[in-house]
């Protein structure tokens, strides 16, 4: 048997509506857009600063001859070229949303966004960490002069800086999702 309030065991009073003078005729008022959420300027510039410093970590490293010669920049590699690629896709959804005017509110697209930020920047932090890690090797075993360690280093920075660029992104949405539970 279904758990049904019926209203005939409950009652249900109903409220007297008062005349409306036409000052209440209004649409309730909606939440305003944080900057930085999906599908506002803010969210637009994040996408982009998110997505240049991954395009710059992944063209130096590849640039790099050397660069197979550890496993962490490999993996460098693949994480920024994955951020840079989820990064551009979201900076058209966003571009894309502020032109035809379109709010990005959906619980759906908002849960999308977190799960695929939260994946990127964990395996983006990660590779940068594992790769400054064998950046810091290299250069404490005085093999500079053999690898380029000034690219690695660079690739390095660069996905760091495109880590820090998605927390914000990955907060605000976690933000936006937990609020709507």
């Amino acid at each position: 048997m279904m758990n049904v309030s019926r209203p005939a065991i409950h009652p249900v009073d109903v409220v007297p509506v008062a005349p409306t003078d036409g000052a209440n005729d209004r649409p309730p008022v909606r939440m305003k857009d944080v900057q930085g959420m999906p599908g506002t300027t803010g969210g637009l510039i994040l996408r982009l600063s998110q997505f240049v410093p991954a395009l710059i970590s992944v063209s130096v490293m590849v640039t790099t001859s050397d660069f197979r010669s550890a496993t962490a920049f490999c993996c460098l590699v693949l994480a920024v070229s994955l951020q840079s690629l989820w990064s551009l896709s979201l900076f058209l959804i966003d571009a894309y949303a502020l032109l035809v005017r379109r709010s990005l509110r959906n619980h759906l697209v908002v849960q999308c966004f977190t799960v695929g930020d939260g994946i990127t920047s964990t395996l983006t932090f990660a590779a940068a960490s594992a790769s400054a890690g064998i950046t810091v090797l290299i250069n404490d075993l005085d093999k500079c002069n053999v690898n380029h360690c000034t690219r690695f280093e660079t690739a390095t920075a660069m996905a760091f800086i495109s880590w820090f660029a998605v927390s914000p992104s990955f907060i605000l949405n976690l933000w936006s999702l937990a609020s709507h539970l």
